[in-house]
């Protein structure tokens, strides 16, 4: 299970890849001028930012709170 689990994420972080690797193609063939009212231009911004964020937190390392070890400060207590 953890197996598929793991291929799982990395088929998540390869598409998220490529999804930004689209946006950022988009992004810089842009037709100029740019203006920061151009509704368009702003959302693919937006969409660029939600997948810097998705692909962030796949790799970001979550602690779960236990009673053995209730904050990410204190050591595992042993029994």
């Amino acid at each position: 299970m953890t197996q598929i689990y793991e291929e799982c994420l990395a088929i998540a972080r390869s598409e998220l890849k490529i999804a930004r690797q689209s946006l950022n193609d988009e992004i810089t063939n842009y037709p100029t001028p740019i203006s920061g009212c151009d509704a368009q231009f702003n959302h693919l911004l937006a969409e660029r930012e939600k997948v810097r964020r998705a692909l962030q937190s796949l790799d970001q390392v979550v602690f779960v709170p236990t009673p053995r070890s209730p904050s990410p400060d204190t050591g595992v207590e042993s029994r």
